[in-house]
């Protein structure tokens, strides 16, 4: 019998998630990530329409991670496409 264990193994879904959480975001959590002054921004942007888009659950505003960043690459794209 071998006395070697088995490693553990990775979590298959790491690799699709690419550092993000396993839920949906909240207005906090986007005040939390970009160090912004209040939810009242994130609630502005929305109005606005000029922030990452999100979805109502009920009375609750949620964001999907992968759209977060990818609004975060666009924002990022546009800085870069001023600079130049």
């Amino acid at each position: 019998m071998s006395t070697a264990s088995a490693a553990p193994s990775a979590d298959p879904r790491a690799s699709l998630r690419g550092d993000l959480p396993d839920r949906y975001l909240t207005p906090e959590d986007l005040v939390v990530m970009f160090s912004l002054p209040s939810v009242e921004t994130v609630y502005a942007w929305r109005r606005k329409r000029i922030g990452p888009p999100g979805f109502r659950v009920g009375k609750h505003l949620r964001f999907d991670p992968t759209a977060v960043r990818a609004w975060v690459d666009a924002q990022a794209a546009l800085e870069a496409d001023d600079a130049a």
